[in-house]
């Protein structure tokens, strides 16, 4: 036996769609961020472990693609804050 929504909840239900895509959004954004900094710093930390005399130049090769993860991170939730903010 299916119910029909009443116009008065439909109004509360449905223009919250987009607060459950924007932290769907949030959460995919923040685990796909954790898992490529942490190979990118798995891998630079065993490059290290192999040839420590290398260490300031794989330290400064891993910085850049870390920073610009991150940026794209910020960036990403920032969209989804303005998503969830100007809906």
């Amino acid at each position: 036996m299916e119910q029909a929504l009443t116009p008065e909840v439909a109004a509360i239900v449905k223009p919250t769609w987009h607060y459950m895509g924007a932290a769907l959004g949030f959460g995919l954004t923040v685990i796909g961020a954790g898992i490529g900094i942490g190979r990118l710093a798995a891998a630079a930390a065993e490059g290290v472990a192999r040839q420590p005399s290398a260490a300031a130049q794989i330290t400064a090769a891993a910085n850049l693609p870390l920073f610009l993860l991150e940026g794209a991170t910020i960036i990403a939730l920032v969209f989804g804050l303005v998503v969830v903010f100007l809906k």
